[in-house]
C-alpha cells in the first residue's frame, strides 16, 4: 500500500486481511444462469479483441451464503448483466511495457508520495515523516523464518522502497524473464490509465464474478465444489503452514506465469489465485444487503455498480477504496480462502503490491469508439 505504508504499514489490513465480522443480511433469491432473452448477444460480435473472450449476457448468483463467506459476500442474490469481452489473463509485464514505452506513464509506486495527500489518510496529529523515508516505493511480501500470530501483517509485508513492476521484489530485482508473468505494483490509478490506452475500462465486481463463474454457478469455487478434484491444483495458491512455510505443491513459491494453470470453460486463465485483480468498484461490506432490499420480489438488478461512497472499516481514514478479487498465491485457507469467486479484498487506488495486479473488459461500443491512436498490446 503506496502512502499508508511509507508510515510504518498503516492501512495495509485493508488489502490483505479478511473482513470484520459484522452482522450478515438475510439471504436473498438466488438465481442460477437463465437463458438468454430474445433480442440479446448470446454469440460473441466479430471481430473479436486478441486475447479477448466473450462472457454472454445472463443471470447468476453474485455473492455467497456459504460456511466461509464473510459480511461483505452476503447475501447471495441475482444478477442480470449484459454481455462483455475479457481479458484471458492478467495483464502481463510484456504488455504493461508496451503501455509505458508508448505512453511515458510512470506509475504510482515509481513516484514519491505526497505529504499533503498521505496525511489526508492518517490520524490526525500525525508527525511528518523525516526527510528521506517519503521515497517511492511499494509493498513486497517477506516471508517470516517461523510461525507468527496472524494478526500482524507487517510480520510478512515489508515497504520497500525502490519495489515497482519493473522492479518486483525491490532494487536488484528485473522483470527480465517474466514478460509473461501478471505485473504487480500496480494500484488502481495506473490499472485505469493501462486500460484508457487499450481501449477497454476495468471490470465491475459483478462482471468480473459472472466471468469467473461462468459454468458453475453458486458452486465453492470457479470450476467445482472441491479444491482439488482428482488431487489436480487449478489455482496457484499457498500450500503448506502460512506465511512462514509454503509447499509450493502447485509448482510455484510466488505469482507463475499467466496460463500455467488450466483454462475456465470460458477459456479464462487464474481467474483464482496467482494475483489480486483490481476492479472498477468502491468497496462497501453492506453493498449487497442494501441491493437486496433496493429490489423488487421477483426481481433482480441489472449490470450493478458499486457504491457511490466507499466504506472500508479496516482502513475507515482512506477516502476511497476499491474492490479487488480473485486471491493470490498468498491466499490459504487458514487465513484468507479468497480463491474464491465471491470472496473480495480492498485497498486504496494508491495501493500497490506484490500479488496485485489486474485484467480489462471492454464492450462493442466501447471498442468501436476507442481512440485510433490508442494501443492494444501484442499477446
Amino acid at each position: 500500500m503506496h502512502a499508508l505504508a511509507a508510515v510504518g504499514l498503516a492501512g495495509i489490513a485493508a488489502a490483505c486481511a479478511p473482513a470484520p465480522a459484522q452482522p450478515g443480511s438475510s439471504a436473498g433469491e438466488v438465481a442460477t444462469d437463465a437463458p438468454v432473452q430474445a433480442g440479446e448477444q448470446s454469440t460473441a460480435p466479430a471481430p473479436s479483441p486478441a486475447g479477448m473472450v466473450w462472457v454472454p449476457p445472463g443471470r447468476f448468483n453474485m455473492g455467497w451464503d456459504g460456511p466461509e463467506a464473510r459480511a461483505d459476500e452476503r447475501p447471495g442474490h441475482p444478477v442480470q448483466l449484459d454481455g462483455f469481452w475479457i481479458d484471458s489473463t492478467e495483464v502481463t509485464n510484456a504488455q504493461f511495457a508496451q503501455f509505458v514505452d508508448a505512453t511515458g506513464y510512470v506509475t504510482i509506486a515509481e513516484r514519491a508520495p505526497d505529504w499533503e495527500e498521505l496525511k489526508a489518510q492518517l490520524p490526525p496529529g500525525t508527525p511528518e515523516p523525516p526527510p528521506g523515508v517519503l521515497v517511492p516505493g511499494s509493498l513486497v511480501f517477506t516471508p517470516p523464518s517461523h510461525a507468527v500470530y496472524l494478526d500482524d501483517v507487517s510480520q510478512w509485508w515489508t515497504w520497500t522502497p525502490g519495489a515497482s513492476w519493473r522492479h518486483p521484489e525491490g532494487p536488484g530485482s528485473s522483470i527480465e524473464g517474466r514478460e509473461r508473468y501478471p505485473v504487480v505494483h500496480v494500484a488502481w490509478d495506473d490499472a485505469v490509465s493501462f486500460a484508457a490506452w487499450a481501449g477497454k475500462r476495468l471490470p465491475t465486481e459483478a462482471e468480473w464474478e459472472r466471468a469467473a463463474r461462468f459454468g458453475h454457478d453458486g458452486q465453492r469455487f470457479a470450476w467445482g465444489d472441491e479444491l482439488e478434484p482428482g488431487g489436480r491444483h487449478l489455482a496457484n495458491i499457498w500450500q503448506g503452514k502460512f506465511p512462514h512455510h509454503n509447499e509450493a505443491l502447485d509448482g510455484f513459491v510466488g505469482a507463475a506465469p499467466v496460463g500455467s494453470f488450466p483454462p475456465s470453460e470460458l477459456g479464462l486463465f487464474d481467474m483464482s489465485g496467482n494475483v489480486w485483480e483490481w476492479t472498477a468498484d468502491r468497496f462497501d461490506p453492506g453493498t449487497y444487503g442494501r441491493r437486496v432490499a433496493e429490489t423488487e420480489p421477483g426481481t433482480c438488478c441489472s449490470n450493478p455498480t458499486g457504491p457511490a461512497r466507499a466504506a472500508d472499516p479496516r482502513n475507515p481514514l482512506t477516502p476511497d477504496s476499491r474492490v479487488q478479487k480473485g486471491g493470490s498465491f498468498l491466499c490459504h485457507a487458514s487465513y484468507c480462502s479468497s480463491y474464491r469467486p465471491s470472496a473480495k479484498m480492498a485497498s486504496s487506488p494508491d495501493s500497490g503490491l506484490s500479488h496485485l495486479g489486474f485484467r480489462c473488459v471492454t464492450t462493442p461500443q466501447l471498442w468501436a469508439a476507442r481512440p485510433a491512436a490508442g494501443g492494444q498490446p501484442q499477446r
